[in-house]
């Protein structure tokens, strides 16, 4: 591992992967291969040398507090749980004050594999602190990654990625939350809240009845950060998006007519 730091280098062969098609279910039809799941697999010794590197940079980030308080995903004492409970307790005190809550459920298309390698390496640099050979390292370990496909003994030829963090890599998980962590400060500025869990996005706001109008008109427009999106080649799913309105039976009557918000 140190050499390869210190030179900035990850040897190529760490960056070849082979994708197995995986049926999602046994019930589907075999001859679609939308019925597929892709299982990415990758040399060992990448991901033994991943693992130490992971583990400077949590370091660095945990010594630094740098990492996004409200991102419950592939941390020490974040998880399903801390993400429920905390969403789920701010919209309890709400309803018990008689107050509206309204919780959007954001979707990504394909999140993890349209992050754009130019965007995240300026990311480590201005953001994190990471620079100088380290940043180099990143670089070799984004760049030039190989794939190809095997299935019941034949193999396709080998294709580059441009663009993702490689997929049941060590660092594709750590990699994705840094580069989306501007969105929650972009979220937090339009007088909402956010939680993020991996590429799920949750957007909550409460408000007194008589302001749910106002509330719902932020929500819409914190749902809809187009720009944002384009500027980091992420797309929303509109279609798997969702939006939940609570209150107590005796307030159902106050909810705004028009609850849309895409």
């Amino acid at each position: 591992m140190h050499k390869s730091v210190a030179s900035g280098m990850l040897p190529a062969v760490f960056k070849s992967a082979y994708i197995t098609p995986w049926l999602k279910k046994a019930s589907l039809d075999p001859a679609d291969t939308k019925s597929y799941r892709p299982i990415s697999n990758l040399p060992v010794l990448s991901k033994t040398l991943e693992r130490l590197v992971a583990h400077q940079l949590v370091e660095h980030l945990n010594l630094w507090r740098l990492l996004p308080d409200l991102q419950s995903a592939y941390r020490a004492h974040h998880s399903t749980e801390t993400a429920g409970l905390r969403v789920l307790s701010d919209i309890l005190d709400a309803l018990d004050r008689g107050d509206f809550a309204v919780l959007t459920l954001l979707d990504l298309s394909a999140a993890f594999d349209t992050v754009d390698h130019t965007i995240l390496l300026r990311r480590l640099q201005i953001t994190y602190g990471i620079t100088d050979t380290v940043q180099v390292w990143f670089a070799s370990y984004l760049h030039e990654r190989k794939l190809s496909v095997r299935y019941r003994g034949s193999c396709s030829t080998t294709s580059s990625l441009f663009c993702g963090v490689p997929q049941r890599s060590v660092l594709r998980p750590i990699l994705f939350l840094l580069y989306t962590a501007d969105l929650l400060g972009l979220i937090e500025g339009m007088d909402v809240h956010p939680h993020f869990y991996a590429d799920d996005t949750q957007i909550y706001g409460l408000c007194a009845h008589d302001e749910a109008s106002a509330l719902l008109q932020r929500i819409s427009t914190c749902a809809q950060t187009s720009e944002w999106m384009k500027v980091n080649r992420l797309q929303l799913n509109a279609a798997k998006s969702e939006q939940l309105w609570c209150t107590s039976p005796r307030q159902q009557d106050r909810l705004p007519n028009n609850r849309g918000w895409l």
